[in-house]
């Protein structure tokens, strides 16, 4: 009568879907913390594999994780800079 592994994990999941749900914020036609939710879920995910033994796996999906936040950082850097001002949102202000 040990504890099940998938339970727990499950129960994982729905804590860390709740946490990263109150991350995110939405002011006017603008969205924010889409990132930080996904990364929080994603860290939760490298922890289970860990927990789990899983080490292999955890270190691959933390080197994919930093290699695509490092690259969309970029990538969104770039794209502002080509994107004129935009006027403020007459609902935000």
């Amino acid at each position: 009568p040990g504890a099940d592994p998938t339970r727990i994990a499950a129960q994982i999941v729905t804590g860390i879907g709740f946490l990263g749900a109150g991350a995110i914020m939405r002011t006017g036609a603008s969205v924010h913390g889409l990132t930080t939710a996904a990364t929080v879920w994603v860290n939760a995910a490298v922890g289970v594999a860990a927990g789990g033994g899983r080490y292999v796996l955890a270190i691959s999906a933390t080197g994919i994780t930093l290699a695509a936040l490092l690259a969309l950082t970029r990538l969104e850097n770039l794209i502002a800079r080509r994107k004129p001002p935009q006027a403020p949102d007459s609902l935000g202000a």
